[in-house]
């Protein structure tokens, strides 16, 4: 993964699901520098864009996962 392609946030996001698979809420309280639930769902989108990140459904609570 080249991490010139991937902004402070981004990184940020995927360091903290990189070993276990978080829900968007869990996400948030734990990356500092992404304060609002928007704003973490664009991210989001953009990792999966990438192909790096993977979400799933697990007793009707999306996780993500980093691949």
């Amino acid at each position: 993964m080249n991490h010139q392609n991937f902004t402070p946030e981004q990184l940020s996001v995927l360091n903290e699901i990189k070993n276990q698979p978080l829900t968007s809420f869990e996400i948030l309280r734990r990356v500092e520098n992404v304060s609002m639930i928007l704003s973490l769902y664009n991210i989001m989108d953009e990792l999966n864009d990438k192909g790096v990140v993977k979400s799933y459904m697990n007793n009707d609570v999306k996780y993500h996962i980093a691949c």
